[in-house]
């Protein structure tokens, strides 16, 4: 009598699962390429500004606009004053990436603050599509 080794049906299956979730060589290939592209326009975006002592929170109401670059935020006050802070990720598609989500954020306060959770909506359909936590926000002010 032969006696065929086999993998139990409950180590298999979680085994192919996880097997079919694993991105493919071009997915990778364009996820580098994606975060490439998200550095080199934060660098842009930054370009002349230089950065300051980083601070927990933020007045929700002087900021101008909010743009994504991958899990980094960055607000702007000014041309010659920006916030940015670095996210735990789940935020990736807000604004005019991949997925033209929109950032949500709920405060009493008025004022953003590191730790601080942030939704992301789908724009067409309303359903919640992640949720990151805020770093630091890092000033970026104009050079003298």
């Amino acid at each position: 009598m032969r006696i065929t080794p086999f993998l139990p049906l409950s180590l298999a299956l979680p085994l192919t699962v996880l097997a079919a979730c694993a991105p493919t060589a071009a997915e990778q290939a364009r996820m580098a390429q994606r975060s490439a592209d998200d550095q080199t326009a934060l660098a842009r975006d930054l370009r002349g500004l230089v950065a300051q002592k980083p601070t927990q929170c933020i007045s929700q109401y002087q900021t101008q606009q909010m743009r994504a670059y991958g899990p980094t935020i960055v607000y702007t006050v000014s041309p010659r004053l920006k916030y940015v802070s670095r996210t735990q990720g789940g935020c990736e598609g807000v604004g005019e990436g991949a997925r033209n989500d929109i950032l949500v954020t709920r405060t009493s306060t008025g004022q953003l603050c590191a730790g601080d959770i942030a939704q992301t909506v789908d724009r067409t359909s309303g359903f919640f599509t992640g949720s990151c936590s805020f770093g630091p926000f890092v000033p970026y002010r104009a050079g003298k």
